[in-house]
């Protein structure tokens, strides 16, 4: 079982705490702002991670959402938890989560907002892979802030805010080890590496990896690919078929404080909180050198 993260003063923490300040939920929620909130949000993050842990997928019932996805009784416990500790931790903030948005959708997202996958990658956790996650992230007009994303069966959680870097944990028994800096890598002369989807591989980024050259492979289920742009072991994370805002947010965040970069398949900025397009995300790139983008690839 993974344990609850213990907020215990350390060099590591010290790197996310600021001097105090007011969060006012009624308004937009600034970085110096999110910076102080890691530890709890991670530490709810956490908690998820348990209740998940504690469903075997051998004998769990599944059934099937109106798109044809999978849903359980992992990703709604994953998703109770974590609700209730944004009521507390970020109250009146709106919350746009995979399970239960068509049940209630937020009614202003022009500030700032939660994005919450509970359990991203359920068809990995249903066949007993390792490749699932828990993701959070903290939108700001638009733009993600800050990103959680934990994996509960490799005991990881990468989090972090762009203009304030990013850090990789392992989630213990006890709590947590101090985390580690990580860091994009800039786009390698030799085979560089492409994290794609396994299970939703597409012939239009089939076609995008292929004009890259010769490159190598790496497939794999859920945002832990972006966590592997983030952290230096693949180059680039390619998903032009459509997906939604839960899915890309938090790794988003991620790789940008990384010091990489997430775009539409043209290049153009991401934008969030779009209700009018039921949250769908047409297509992204997650580049972990920025001036491969800016070269024109």
């Amino acid at each position: 079982m993974i344990g609850v993260i213990h907020c215990t003063r350390t060099a590591a923490k010290d790197r996310w705490n600021t001097k105090d300040t007011i969060l006012n939920p009624q308004s937009a929620i600034s970085p110096s702002q999110v910076l102080q909130l890691m530890d709890e949000l991670t530490a709810l993050i956490a908690r998820a991670c348990n209740e998940i842990a504690a469903i075997s997928p051998a004998t769990v019932v599944q059934r099937l959402k109106p798109d044809q996805s999978p849903v359980t009784a992992a990703d709604e416990a994953s998703e109770a938890t974590i609700l209730r500790g944004l009521a507390r931790i970020l109250p009146n903030v709106p919350i746009v989560s995979e399970e239960s948005i068509t049940a209630r959708m937020p009614a202003d997202l022009a500030g700032s907002f939660v994005v919450v996958d509970p359990l991203d990658g359920t068809r990995e956790f249903l066949a007993g892979r390792d490749e699932f996650t828990v993701n959070l992230a903290i939108v700001t007009h638009g733009v993600p802030i800050a990103g959680i994303v934990a994996a509960p069966k490799r005991e990881r959680v990468w989090r972090g805010v762009p203009g304030h870097g990013a850090e990789r944990l392992r989630l213990q028994a006890q709590g947590v080890s101090e985390g580690q800096r990580i860091r994009t890598r800039p786009w390698p002369r030799t085979q560089p590496v492409v994290a794609v989807s396994r299970s939703h591989m597409d012939a239009a980024t089939d076609a995008f990896v292929n004009a890259l050259g010769q490159v190598s492979r790496v497939a794999g289920g859920s945002a832990i690919k972006f966590c592997q742009v983030a952290e230096g072991s693949a180059d680039v994370y390619p998903r032009l078929a459509t997906t939604c805002e839960w899915d890309v947010a938090a790794g988003q965040a991620l790789v940008s404080a990384a010091g990489g970069i997430v775009t539409t398949p043209q290049g153009t900025p991401l934008r969030y909180g779009r209700a009018s397009e039921n949250f769908r995300v047409p297509g992204f790139v997650a580049w972990g050198d920025p001036a491969k983008v800016r070269a024109g690839r």
